[in-house]
């Protein structure tokens, strides 16, 4: 019914390269060149007065505010 997650015993140490460590090495190179390429100041006004701050750190807390209401929407249907 379920997959086997772990390997026997008996056959040797688990690869340090598994699919989800190569998965999140590029998700991190792909993050860094992404800040490192958006490092410019913007003007930012919601609700608060004009602030500025750099790009990548306005799409960082956009992405993270939607991640957080993604997690609460999806615990609450479960």
């Amino acid at each position: 019914m379920y997959a086997r997650t772990t390997r026997p015993r008996g056959e040797g140490p688990a690869p340090f390269f598994t699919p989800g460590r190569v998965a999140l090495l590029v998700i991190a190179a792909l993050t860094l060149l992404f800040i490192f390429g958006n490092t410019r100041e913007t003007k930012i006004r919601l609700l608060l007065p004009e602030v500025s701050m750099p790009l990548w750190l306005a799409l960082f807390f956009t992405g993270l505010i939607g991640v957080l209401c993604g997690r609460y929407l999806g615990r609450r249907h479960r």
